[in-house]
C-alpha cells in the first residue's frame, strides 16, 4: 500500500477522529472507506466513444468511408495547400 499525504480542513479532521474513536479503528481506515464510497467503481466508467456517441453521423456532407480514405478526401478538398492571396 502506498502512502499519500493530504491536508484536510479542521472540521473534517475532527469528524474523522470522532468516528475513528467511536468505531475503534484507525483514521486511515475511515478515510479509505470514505474514498471508496465516494469513488464510482472503475469498471463502470463509460468508454470514450460513449461520450461522443450522439455526435456520430451528425455532420452532413462527409463521405461515409472518410476514415479509410482520409488522404484522398483531404487532397480533393485542397486541405493543406497554399491558397492564392
Amino acid at each position: 500500500m502506498k502512502t499519500l499525504t493530504v491536508r484536510l480542513p479542521e472540521p473534517l479532521v475532527a469528524e474523522i477522529e470522532v468516528e475513528s474513536r467511536g468505531r475503534g479503528c484507525s483514521k486511515s481506515d475511515i478515510v479509505r472507506e470514505r474514498l471508496q464510497r465516494a469513488a464510482p467503481p472503475s469498471r463502470h466508467q463509460s468508454a470514450p466513444l460513449d461520450a461522443i456517441a450522439d455526435l456520430i453521423g451528425s455532420v452532413d456532407g462527409l463521405p461515409s468511408d472518410l476514415s479509410a480514405r482520409k488522404k484522398r478526401y483531404l487532397k480533393a478538398t485542397g486541405y493543406g495547400q497554399k491558397r492564392a492571396r
